[in-house]
């Protein structure tokens, strides 16, 4: 069954291309519209003369989204939220940070206008440094909270309690998601109200399950009002809606999402948490053809090219739950013609004859236990329909062309990145479409995806098998295990 393409939004489909080659398309700064003399100056004394194309046409849209100050949009109209998609080392720290500085630059009173939220600490740290040396003389202020300051510490920097009440003593915060949650929840004057800007950097990670509560948090205490009371209720924003007569008589700080990310995500239904406003999409990661369809450059990052047509996919287990895992695919989920992999011929053995035990698939192996001649014939059932899973080693599959293999299974998670490229390549052969599903062990979680994103394969989705799908096959499984001793015995 071929693979349901999601509909892209118009926005993802049709994105604003940015140049790959950096070296052959660097900009004057000079040549960027709208950049304060200030700031060029700033930026030459870094010795910083040229933009990266990202930074040539994301700094210009930001400041043009905020060409009436913060207060308002272009227009008056609430300004779109923007996305942008570029390879690490691309430049998009200077594509926010500018920007933004330049936005605040004329700011009377110090509040929380903008926040930059990063995975990690030391991204956190670099972030907060390129901010200090663009505001360094300006008066603005910004804040690092990453947790490696006491708590009360950082509760000192970031307000200051008067007779009048409290105080921000931050324009610009820059932290870790953990961090940021308790000061939302815990510090007392810590307003986010008047956020102009949300920067959510390496978005793909934040985007997580794991980080998506924060981010929900902050939008959260962004609409809030002042602790409840009357007192600001001319600044108090309502959810963003339609612009109607009264919402448009006392104006409101918009709030603009910008994300930045080295693959941001292509899922809407991910992105549709974030609750992006008329997104843009900035992006340099695509692969460019020439005018024979011929793909020109290979990227240098990639190292490995997998076939068009594959969807990659790992679902965190524990070791007790893959065979389980395995059947579920199976036997629910009605997957036919998958190939699957362990890492050794005792393993195949034994998982095929488990799931034979358990009854209802299909099954044969493939090991250096068969003759040339059952091989043979092995391939051909398969080919045919007739054997839905076929388990193997990777020895026996070595360069074979397996015809028309729907799933490639990597029950064991490879240890090497070429038996990983190898695998997979079992399907999705001769542009048709195909998935691989990898059941990776907790533990062997981040190092299984650092191997794969060092190899610059970062198109792989997190599919987790909730506990509940599995409960239904666990009695007969038990039942197939205990056959299974006997048989061994």
């Amino acid at each position: 069954s071929p693979q349901v393409q999601p509909f892209l939004p118009q926005w993802l489909a049709q994105p604003k291309r940015v140049q790959k080659r950096i070296k052959d398309n660097l900009c004057p700064i000079t040549d960027v519209p709208g950049i304060h003399p200030r700031l060029l100056k700033k930026l030459q004394m870094n010795g910083i003369d040229s933009f990266f194309p990202v930074q040539a046409e994301v700094i210009p849209a930001i400041l043009q989204s905020a060409s009436n100050g913060y207060l308002m949009g272009r227009g008056g109209y609430r300004p779109k939220d923007i996305c942008v998609s570029a390879p690490t080392g691309s430049g998009k720290t200077l594509s926010f940070v500018i920007p933004i500085v330049q936005v605040l630059l004329d700011r009377v009173v110090c509040h929380v206008r903008a926040l930059v939220v990063l995975p990690t600490k030391e991204l956190a740290q670099q972030v907060s440094k390129v901010f200090n040396v663009y505001t360094d003389g300006t008066g603005l202020k910004v804040v690092l909270i990453t947790g490696q300051k006491s708590f009360a510490k950082e509760q000192e920097m970031l307000v200051q309690k008067k007779v009048t009440g409290y105080c921000s003593l931050a324009d610009i915060v820059v932290a870790t998601p953990g961090r940021l949650t308790d000061h939302i929840n815990q510090t007392p004057g810590f307003s986010l109200t008047q956020l102009r800007f949300l920067i959510v950097d390496e978005a793909d990670r934040m985007i997580d399950d794991m980080h998506q509560n924060c981010l929900n948090q902050i939008v959260k205490a962004a609409f809030q009002g002042e602790n409840g009371s009357g007192s600001n209720m001319l600044f108090q924003r309502t959810k963003p809606g339609p612009v109607t007569a009264a919402s448009s008589c006392s104006p409101q700080i918009p709030l603009q999402k910008l994300l930045f990310s080295a693959t941001l995500t292509q899922d809407p239904e991910k992105l549709q948490q974030l609750d992006l406003f008329q997104p843009r999409l900035f992006t340099s990661v695509y692969s460019e053809k020439n005018g024979d369809g011929i793909e020109t450059e290979q990227d240098t990052n990639n190292k490995y090219t997998l076939p068009e047509g594959l969807s990659q996919c790992y679902v965190p287990c524990d070791l007790n739950s893959k065979p389980l895992l395995l059947l579920y695919f199976m036997l629910k989920m009605r997957f036919t013609r998958v190939l699957c992999f362990t890492n050794s011929r005792e393993a195949s053995h034994r998982l095929f004859l488990l799931v034979q035990a358990f009854g209802g698939v299909m099954v044969a192996e493939f090991s250096s236990r068969l003759t040339p001649n059952e091989r043979k014939r092995t391939m051909k059932e398969f080919e045919q329909g007739k054997i839905q899973l076929l388990i193997s080693t990777d020895a026996t599959a070595r360069g074979i062309d397996v015809k028309r293999v729907n799933y490639v299974i990597n029950y064991d998670a490879p240890q090497f990145i070429r038996t990983y490229i190898h695998r997979v390549g079992r399907t999705a052969r001769a542009g048709e479409a195909g998935v691989a599903f990898s059941l990776v062990l907790r533990i062997q979680e981040r190092r299984f995806l650092r191997m794969l994103r060092d190899a610059g394969i970062r198109d792989i989705k997190k599919h987790p098998v909730k506990g509940n799908a599995l409960k239904p096959l666990v009695q007969q499984y038990e039942g197939a295990l205990c056959k299974l001793e006997k048989t061994v015995k």
